[in-house]
């Protein structure tokens, strides 16, 4: 049955479908990541119109949203589950990908070359570059080899919320230009023409520059972090988007600019050594100084980013036609705040982790769906129902978030 389902599958997407999951690879791990989003958001769709509820918690609200709560949770793990198999699946191409890019380049390199050269002839300054070419395919092969388990060449450059850093990547980008271009040079030093290292200051000064950058915003991270001052929600997979996007995905102007200036000085600095192959090319100071205000804006937004959580109240949620009451065991309460559900967790299953103690009792938020997304929880508001163990009396409540942060204490009195 189950056969014959996934060739009637495939019939519908494409004869490419496999018609049995295979272990570890990477098409059927994306297409059943892709087929358990698919059921989970009919399945929400279906709970948020109010269909395939249990009559034997109809009746009941309180009930009914817990079992609908319950169901979206066991579907989020589910889609969890598929997208962790899809990831490892995701990172063996993407290291077979990286190393073909890397051959390709030389390649084309070789190819690019030949073509030119055919007007004026081989030049020693082309075998350099084919040299060179060479001498850094190979230990990037080896660098890939070794952390296949990671991505291969995307290992170095993905932070510890398996993110793409924007701080790394940049800095990886100067470091591979400045060792190709010492690398070049030294391959035409050894026909015994000399080459210059005079004016390469600026060059230097912006490597270094750089490279204290990355250093400095994963120390910025980390102490934040282990300060309770920043929330972070560990991603499924790196993505290229991280490098110009937010945790939430959206682009971030500091990253923009960052990677923008950097590439625009790069350029440069890969023209000039282009057009005068025989020394380091000279960087304005004026280039220099322009990459380190972009680094001070980059620096600055990863200070002031995220911020701890916080619940600023705690009332009785009021239904229409309900009176004005105290808070009792059984009722409804609404928290407010901000920070509840840190970038990157706007997931179902980070969602699902989202609790809130009261008390000794603690208690899971219930998911509650509407069309097109959930109506809580949100980043500013948090509704969950009072346990029954919880004693009438001055009680304290606070939020526990996905990433782990616990938030301010507020006490409420709880009525017999």
């Amino acid at each position: 049955m189950a056969v014959q389902e996934a060739r009637q599958h495939g019939g519908r997407h494409g004869a490419g479908e496999h018609p049995t999951a295979c272990s570890g690879c990477a098409h059927c791990g994306e297409t059943g990541h892709r087929r358990a989003v698919a059921a989970f958001l009919a399945r929400r769709e279906e709970l948020a119109a109010g269909h395939g509820v249990p009559t034997a918690v109809v009746h009941s609200p309180v009930a009914a949203r817990q079992w609908v709560s319950d169901e979206l949770a066991q579907s989020a793990r589910a889609v969890t589950a598929h997208g962790r198999e899809a990831s490892l699946a995701w990172l063996a191409r993407v290291r077979t990908g990286s190393l073909a890019a890397v051959w390709a380049a030389v390649l084309a390199l070789l190819l690019g070359q030949a073509l030119t050269a055919l007007g004026t002839g081989w030049t020693a300054a082309r075998t350099a570059g084919l040299c060179t070419a060479l001498l850094l395919a190979v230990p990037l092969t080896a660098a890939a080899h070794a952390h296949r388990a990671r991505g291969g060449l995307l290992a170095p450059l993905t932070g510890e919320d398996n993110r793409l850093s924007t701080t790394r990547a940049v800095a990886a980008a100067w470091l591979l230009f400045l060792c190709y271009a010492l690398l070049f040079l030294t391959s035409r030093g050894l026909g015994a023409t000399p080459f210059g290292l005079s004016g390469a200051a600026g060059l230097v000064t912006v490597l270094g520059l750089v490279s204290a950058v990355a250093v400095t915003a994963r120390f910025v991270v980390s102490t934040r972090i282990a300060g309770l001052r920043l929330q972070k929600v560990r991603a499924d997979r790196p993505r290229a988007a991280d490098l110009l996007c937010d945790d939430n995905g959206r682009a971030d102007l500091a990253d923009v600019q960052y990677v923008l200036v950097s590439g625009a000085v790069l350029a440069f600095a890969a023209v000039r050594l282009a057009t005068d192959p025989a020394r380091l090319p000279e960087l304005p100071w004026s280039l220099a100084l322009l990459v380190a205000v972009s680094a001070a804006w980059h620096l600055a937004a990863k200070c002031t980013e995220g911020g701890r959580p916080a619940v600023h109240s705690v009332v009785r949620a009021r239904e229409a036609g309900d009176l004005d009451a105290p808070i009792r065991t059984g009722d409804d309460i609404e928290i407010r705040g901000h920070g509840f559900v840190p970038p990157g967790a706007a997931a179902p299953d980070p969602l699902t982790r989202l609790v809130v103690r009261i008390g000794p009792v603690h208690a899971h938020v219930p998911l509650v769906p509407v069309p097109g997304g959930f109506a809580n929880p949100t980043d500013t508001v948090l509704t969950v129902p009072l346990p029954a163990d919880v004693e009438p009396g001055r009680v304290e409540v606070s939020v526990v978030t996905a990433a782990g942060l616990e938030t301010n204490r507020i006490t409420i009195d709880v009525a017999d």
